[in-house]
């Protein structure tokens, strides 16, 4: 029995990274990186075959019960009715089964697929597809994404914008050393990524997920910048199945005129290029205002194509309770983030009154 179970988790993760689909979060992986949440797979074969997968995470949820969560699935075939109804009674028996009151998914599905909504609506989704900032969202809905397929290096440099080709040359001109350092580079990318959190108001995960993440994906590194052999900025991309995601990056705040950045991503870039990714994902970036952050516009400079996904596809299996348990997130989130920015204001005006002490 084991070995069967084996054999079908092989075959799984098979599926997953040579899909067109693939996703890193809808990976056996993953799961062990979300250790606060169980999981459940399921897969829709024809002829012994798999033409539709989905990786659920479930965790509970105080006062509430469970919740069923998709983090970019399903994937595979997702426009045969056929196969996303059985998907979709597949989900309705494990919500019955671990008492969940909603399954919520955040595919990486386009906004425009007209053809996947009518298909999810009749079978009982509700889709959510205008959240802009981070804060309305689990996952980002805009994202942008360089294309690798069939491209050499310099048809990939020539794709980008005349001023980050600019600040790529430049930052080699001033002499910016990048090291490739992996897992060694765990301790000198987390220093960088607290001065990053305080600086833009974030919260920043422990060490130990980061080593995780390590631990349990073989496609992951570090590229470190230095100049003058100060560490200055780092970058966390991963390699999974076909693709590359950036997924974390961290800078101090001394000689960013160097344009260190720019030339981490470029450096990344050409490592997944040497790995046969087709596509080197650059993530989400938010709106302030009504209009794109500053992660837009670096990020856009890279030959991106922007990227709108269709948000949160809802299976309701409990409406009313889920209605509740979106209110008080909402609530909790809000509170949250006052709270962070009273402390990096607060950590700020500490720091001021040292500088004015010392001078």
């Amino acid at each position: 029995m084991k070995e069967k179970k084996m054999d079908i988790q092989e075959e799984y993760e098979t599926f997953i990274q040579n899909d067109e689909m693939c996703d890193f979060e809808q990976s056996l992986a993953w799961n062990k990186i979300k250790t606060y949440w169980t999981n459940e797979q399921i897969i829709i074969k024809r002829d012994k075959d798999i033409k539709l997968a989905i990786n659920v995470l479930i965790r509970k949820m105080p006062i509430f019960g469970n919740i069923m969560y998709v983090p970019r699935g399903p994937i595979g075939d997702i426009h045969s009715e056929e196969l996303l109804e059985e998907l979709t009674t597949k989900l309705k028996e494990l919500a019955k089964k671990v008492k969940a009151f909603v399954v919520l998914m955040e595919p990486d599905i386009r906004v425009d697929d007209e053809e996947f909504k009518a298909i999810a609506k009749k079978l009982g989704y509700k889709i959510k597809s205008n959240s802009k900032s981070f804060r309305d969202e689990i996952q980002a809905r805009h994202n942008l994404r360089l294309n690798l397929k069939n491209r050499t290096e310099e048809e990939v440099f020539e794709s980008f914008a005349s001023k980050t080709r600019y600040n790529i040359r430049l930052s080699m001109k001033k002499g910016v050393e990048i090291k490739e350092l992996g897992k060694d580079g765990i301790e000198e990318f987390y220093e960088l990524l607290k001065i990053t959190g305080n600086r833009d108001g974030f919260i920043i995960r422990p060490i130990e997920y980061y080593k995780d993440l390590f631990n349990y994906f073989d496609g992951l590194t570090i590229l470190i910048a230095y100049y003058e052999s100060t560490p200055i900025a780092g970058i966390m991309p991963l390699t999974y199945g076909n693709k590359t995601w950036y997924l974390y990056g961290a800078s101090s705040n001394m000689h960013r005129n160097v344009m260190s950045t720019y030339l981490l991503q470029w450096e990344a870039i050409k490592i997944a290029m040497k790995k046969n990714s087709i596509l080197y994902d650059f993530k989400g970036f938010s709106f302030k205002d009504g209009k794109p952050d500053g992660l837009y516009r670096f990020k856009s400079g890279f030959g991106t194509e922007l990227v709108e996904l269709i948000g949160e596809v809802n299976l309701e299996i409990k409406p009313l309770k889920y209605r509740l348990f979106k209110t008080s997130k909402k609530l909790y989130t809000t509170l949250r983030g006052l709270k962070h920015t009273h402390k990096v204001k607060k950590e700020e005006q500490k720091e001021k009154t040292l500088q004015k002490e010392e001078k």
